[in-house]
């Protein structure tokens, strides 16, 4: 559960090793590297190593390189685009984030782009006499296998291709990011801190600079922070909630000057858009708007819907077999714990709504609530209160058969509770 309170710094990192730039990047120091590093390896090596090479195939060759990785490259830029674009209109927007964090396509692109810069340094290179006669056949040698690699990673990518940014690949990737981000709140609702609990009436709000999001908190800098100053640090914007001149982002009993402010505040990061790494709340969501989407009368795709549903019922369902940890890692925090009655609405209160005159989906909508109900016997009234709503809210939209059809399958998911 260390990920959930990594600090600014390692989280920073993790967020820039996400980007699409950073790892093509990478990718292309490497390769200048290795061009360059061609002529000084032959007279390290403790024995010679020359091959006889016709008269320009070296140069020949990275030239064929340079031509197909421009292509390719812009072939997968392209292709991820259309996938990005794909996602935001069929599926839901927040889907674009886990689409564009996808390691085998940022792979794929900073690999072909890595090999363009390496042929291209390596003409240039050749083109001033650079390269002595050893210095040429290693270049030859790391060529074969630049060629290699992009062999391989063509292949993956054409493969990954076939799935990628479809309404499938969509659905999976939110919801393990839903999974992932439940499941930590799961076993350790607070964070590691204490629970919340009334602040002191002279507790002193301290706000944030601009309005936006709570993405991450810092729990463990806050501490630092309290026992540093002798301070209760009482959270309020938790990840996921916006803070304004409304909401402060916490709550401080003792005394607070410009460096204790200054403090709470660099513990919090503030954006413009939610992100699914602490926020429990917003893989859900994300996961219902895409089935609100697919009951859309212009989109009319039930089918959608129910995958939608299926999913939400094994987020739950995992997230309920997580053991609790109470540890309190830090004394001098207070955070308030996700509330289960706020997950619940967020997941199907929208299905219940969007869905009320589509039979079928209401009919996988009330089972899914009967299991989660099953499997968590001490919140079953907050499921069966759920699939009240949604059965109220289908009844006045059904006609007389389907209303009957949908009576009688909520009998057998619930056996002898009565909605």
């Amino acid at each position: 559960m260390a990920t959930m309170t990594r600090s600014p710094l390692a989280s920073f990192f993790l967020r820039l090793g996400r980007q699409v730039w950073v790892r093509a990047a990478l990718f292309t120091a490497i390769s200048i590297v290795v061009a360059l590093a061609a002529r000084f390896v032959g007279p390290l090596l403790p024995f010679s190593f020359s091959v006889d090479l016709a008269a320009g195939s070296v140069d020949e060759l990275l030239q064929i390189i340079a031509t197909a990785m421009l292509t390719v490259s812009t072939f997968s830029v392209t292709a991820m685009v259309t996938a990005f674009s794909s996602a935001t209109t069929t599926a839901t927007p927040r889907s674009t984030q886990l689409l564009i964090a996808d390691p085998t396509s940022q792979n794929a692109v900073s690999t072909f782009v890595g090999a363009f810069a390496f042929s291209l340094v390596g003409i240039v290179a050749l083109s001033t006499g650079y390269y002595e006669s050893q210095g040429r056949t290693i270049l030859f040698v790391a060529t074969l296998v630049i060629i290699a690699i992009v062999v391989v990673t063509l292949l993956r990518w054409i493969a990954h291709l076939s799935t990628f940014g479809r309404m499938a690949d969509v659905i999976d990737r939110v919801e393990k990011a839903a999974t992932t981000s439940l499941e930590w709140h799961a076993a350790r609702p607070t964070l590691g801190a204490r629970s919340a609990t009334t602040p002191p009436a002279g507790a002193v709000p301290v706000h944030a600079d601009g309005v936006g999001y709570v993405t991450h908190v810092d729990v463990a800098g806050l501490d630092r922070l309290a026992r540093q100053h002798q301070i209760d640090v009482h959270v309020r914007a938790v990840p996921g909630r916006i803070a304004d001149a409304r909401v402060p982002l916490a709550l401080v009993d003792g005394p607070v000057d410009a460096d204790v402010a200054a403090g709470v505040r660099r513990a919090f990061r503030v954006e413009n858009h939610r992100t699914y790494e602490q926020d429990p709340r917003f893989g859900v969501i994300a996961l219902t708007e895409i089935g609100s989407r697919a009951l859309s009368s212009a989109t009319n795709d039930p089918g959608t819907a129910i995958e939608v549903i299926a999913a939400l019922h094994r987020v739950f369902s995992r997230a309920f077999a997580v053991p609790i940890d109470s540890t309190v890692d830090f004394e001098r925090v207070f955070v308030p714990a996700p509330r289960l009655i706020d997950l619940v609405n967020d997941a199907f209160r929208p299905l219940a709504r969007d869905g009320a005159a589509v039979i079928e989906v209401q009919v996988r909508l009330q089972k899914c609530l009967a299991s989660l109900a099953a499997s968590s016997p001490g919140h079953a009234p907050l499921f069966r209160e759920a699939a009240r709503a949604a059965f109220d809210r289908s009844r006045r939209e059904l006609d007389r058969s389907d209303t009957r059809t949908l009576r009688a399958a909520v009998r057998q998911a619930w056996a002898r509770e009565r909605v």
